[in-house]
């Protein structure tokens, strides 16, 4: 779409939105990659300028735009609920949606591209990166408090956004297919690599294994526990609001703390080439479980508690295997910006994975030490 069409588009959305005020800027807003984000400013006569959060959801990711904001309604107007029972502040500690003039959560344009608002949350701050141990041990307590508000809610109601995002069996499936096929002639050089795959392939079945069992629930997961999903309060410095809702579906809690683990324990980036200064950080490790587990009040089973190691293997074994196999496929799915990108970066998550077991008895004793 070129830049004259877009703007027009924009402007029909804005139109087609229960805003209020007259609008005195538009700008685009922060760093994210998948949807386009913009920043809305409204001005009235008796009050001050109130911000809105508008967005063009990108619907080549997410294929059935109306699910995610079904999601998105149901899950948020239940923490407003809980946010209140709970004596919090609902405008703060959850998304709220502006609903379109249609009185749907989303606005459909001319051309078919979906587009939703929220109130901004005024006075507080996302951090790209950790900075330091405490920023992380906010975040952990965020997600866990997000797990603990959800605790009660019918996670299978909930539409899967991205079909099998955590199906780590058939990601080892793709995986061995790609092997199979080596459509690019790069098998023969990552050998090494693929044999650490499939080495662990019942590491693909453990939490599988664990639901079926009836010892890891179904629960509403978010699955993208980075840093920059939490709202920090500017004064208090204390995380109180969990963003960026898109891919929240049923899931398992310890894929969640397991993916915050394996970005933000790991002591190098994720496309480290010298793998020497990779490791996983077992104070950060233990800031993380301390911050989860205190988020969650007691709501997670303790038979989930004891798989949460097992959730921050896991989530880095699958990521490094999702890398590999973009190697081998020809590099289609993840960006890069370097012949062998997409190698390095399993490599570094592979490294990670050795790490976490060597250190499997130190990972569990610190979870048993806050459960």
């Amino acid at each position: 779409m070129d830049r004259e069409a877009s703007c027009l588009k924009k402007k029909e959305a804005i139109e087609n939105f229960q805003f209020t005020g007259k609008l005195e800027s538009v700008e685009p807003y922060g760093n994210g990659h998948i949807n386009d984000t913009f920043l809305l400013v409204f001005s009235h006569p008796d009050m001050e300028n109130h911000k809105v959060i508008m967005q063009r959801m990108n619907d080549d990711i997410f294929k059935k735009p109306e699910e995610v904001m079904e999601n998105i309604l149901g899950v948020t107007s239940y923490l407003k609920k809980k946010i209140v029972e709970n004596g919090g502040n609902p405008s703060r500690e959850t998304l709220n949606v502006i609903q379109a003039k249609d009185g749907k959560a989303f606005y459909k344009d001319s051309i078919g591209s979906y587009w939703r608002a929220y109130f901004f949350i005024e006075e507080t701050t996302c951090f790209e990166q950790v900075k330091t141990p405490q920023d992380f041990y906010e975040s952990a307590w965020a997600f866990g408090h997000f797990q603990m508000l959800l605790s009660d809610y019918p996670a299978d109601t909930l539409h899967e956004t991205i079909a099998g995002f955590h199906d780590t069996e058939a990601r080892y499936r793709t995986f061995e297919k790609a092997v199979e096929a080596d459509v690019c002639n790069r098998a023969a050089e990552v050998q090494k690599e693929i044999q650490f795959v499939r080495d662990r392939v019942e590491d693909t079945k453990v939490l599988f294994k664990a639901h079926a069992e009836g010892r890891l629930p179904l629960r509403v997961t978010h699955n993208d526990t980075k840093l920059n999903n939490i709202m920090f309060d500017n004064y208090t410095k204390k995380a109180i609001c969990v963003i960026d809702l898109d891919t929240v579906m049923p899931g398992f809690a310890v894929n969640d703390f397991g993916d915050s683990i394996r970005f933000g324990a790991s002591t190098a980036v994720e496309d480290e080439q010298d793998l020497s200064k990779v490791w996983c950080d077992m104070e950060l490790y233990e800031c993380y479980v301390e911050g989860f587990l205190k988020g969650c009040e007691g709501k997670l089973l303790p038979s989930e508690a004891a798989l949460l190691p097992m959730g921050a293997k896991v989530m880095t074994f699958e990521c490094g295997m999702r890398f590999l196999t973009d190697y081998l496929e020809g590099d289609h799915y993840f960006k890069i910006h370097r012949e062998g990108h997409n190698l390095d970066r399993s490599r570094t998550q592979f490294k990670l994975v050795e790490d976490m077991e060597a250190k499997w008895d130190t990972m569990t004793e610190i979870v048993n030490k806050y459960v």
